[in-house]
């Protein structure tokens, strides 16, 4: 089935990542257009993206604003969210409307390794992303959360929240069907562990991930992260200068 898959990239100051992978999405023979969503960027992201054949939609910046947005403007059967730093293989479109045509599927998302990952810590596997989803009935953002356009239509469009919006988008889609594993491996860059640190990454993530189970306001969470953010960038600052 060709040209019935809209991919939706939200974007700020990716100049540097976007080329790689629009190059990996135009080779999806099931492509039919990709929706850029840029938040207000001050490099040539903007640029590359409509040199590319990219329709450009501007938002407020935060992804789930941007990936609402973007959705808004697609017109595929098919929905493929995908961040500008992640990348896919040919087949993703063919495993992607494969996993969709299982009985009961409403929305899935692909397996994910980390490209240079710094340590051994920062290793996607297949049993990991199998298992999270078992456990909690998630999809993490950058395995390229996909599902059918009417049914995001039918659930309100992606939740226009400023943290979280994969754990709230896949609440919301829970109750509809079942989520599903598409058979294709994507790749994304492990530059945030490399940035912050491996150990401070994943402090950061788990605290943010149990204050959305327990109720934190999700303003709260996202000024938490954003705060955990500059200090362990701060911290890794620190510790090169001392190294150097």
């Amino acid at each position: 089935m060709s040209g019935c898959i809209s991919v939706v990239i939200p974007a700020l100051n990716e100049a540097g990542e976007l080329p790689n992978t629009l190059s990996r999405v135009w080779l999806m023979p099931e492509l039919k257009e990709v929706v850029l969503a840029d938040g207000g960027s001050r490099d040539d992201t903007v640029k590359i993206a409509a040199t590319a054949g990219c329709l450009v939609v501007h938002s407020e910046p935060g992804r789930g604003r941007q990936l609402r947005a973007g959705a808004a403007r697609a017109t595929g059967e098919y929905l493929l969210f995908l961040h500008a730093d992640t990348w896919v293989p040919p087949n993703a479109g063919r495993a992607l409307l494969d996993c969709m045509a299982q009985p009961g599927v409403v929305a899935g998302g692909f397996y994910k390794v980390f490209r240079d990952p710094p340590n051994w810590l920062v290793r996607g596997s297949r049993f990991k992303c199998w298992w999270r989803l078992l456990v909690t009935g998630r999809v993490m953002a950058d395995q390229c959360i996909f599902l059918r356009r009417e049914t995001l239509e039918r659930i309100g469009g992606v939740p226009a929240v400023p943290l979280m919006e994969e754990f709230e988008l896949c609440k919301r889609l829970r109750p509809l069907g079942r989520l599903a594993l598409a058979n294709a491996t994507v790749s994304t860059a492990a530059r945030k562990f490399a940035k912050l640190g491996v150990l401070r990454t994943y402090a950061l993530m788990w605290r943010v991930t149990l204050g959305y189970y327990r109720g934190v306001p999700l303003e709260e969470l996202a000024r938490l992260y954003q705060a955990g953010s500059q200090s362990a960038q701060r911290h890794h600052a620190a510790n090169s200068q001392r190294g150097s």
